[in-house]
Order: C-alpha cells, then structure tokens, then sequence
C-alpha cells in the first residue's frame, strides 16, 4: 500500500507484510531539515530524569522542537534513527514507548531505524534520536 499527501509519499510494496510502527520508505519534496542527536534534556540542557521512557519522549520533544522552528510538524518528519544503549530496556517497555511517542508526534510513522551502541556522549543519556523532515515548499 502506498499513502500519499501533497509533497510525502509513503512506500510500501503491496507484497511486504504490514509495516508496524514506521514506514518503509517515503518519497518527498520541499525544504529538507536535519536535526542532530536530541538526547532526553530540556531547552537548558539539564536532564530531567534517568528513565528510559522520559528520556526518549524529551529526545522526541527535541526533535520536533526544531522542526517546529524550521516551520513543521510531526506529520513533515520523514526519518527517525533511535540510538540506544540499553536493547533490553527499549524492548521491555515497548508499549510505554508507543505511547510516548503517539503523545510527542502522533500517528504519524516515518521511517525508522533502532541501533543499539555502547554508550553515548552525555553519560546519563540513555537514547539519542536523529530526525529529518520535509517542509512543502
């Protein structure tokens, strides 16, 4: 199935099992935007909490935050890529997460991808998130 709006075309070839939770692919034109890693801080850059769930809903906080400067929305994002240092944490609380996510940028689905590394920068950062988006031109 392939979903479209004016300037986002999302990819799914009619063969593949159903995409849960992000999308294949998307075809887009318009103004790119491409966030660094947001960890789970706030604006002054203090973290808030050291639980998983929390620190990944104000790394999507963040995210959208620019996006939103750039002139966009959840529905703009093309492209998240989740870098975590804790695989059983993420996979223990999938559900908590979905929600978080649903609550930061809806039901809106990018692409997405989910790796787990060793440690990042910030050492009490436990989840750093990319994001890219398409603004219409």
């Amino acid at each position: 199935m392939t979903t479209t709006t004016p300037t986002l075309q999302t990819l799914h070839p009619p063969d593949w099992a159903k995409a849960r939770g992000f999308s294949n692919g998307v075809a887009a034109r318009g103004t790119l935007v491409f966030t660094a890693g947001m960890i789970g801080w706030n604006a002054q850059q203090q973290f808030e909490s050291d639980d998983f769930v929390q620190q990944t809903k104000l790394a999507l906080q963040n995210v959208l935050a620019v996006v939103q400067q750039a002139g966009g929305g959840p529905q703009h994002i093309v492209r998240l890529t989740w870098f975590i240092t804790d695989r059983d944490a993420y996979l223990a609380h999938q559900k908590e997460l979905g929600a978080a996510y649903r609550e930061v940028l809806g039901r809106h689905f990018p692409t997405m991808s989910v790796v787990a590394v060793t440690a990042l920068m910030e050492k009490r950062a436990q989840v750093e998130i990319e994001g890219t988006a398409v603004i219409p031109d």
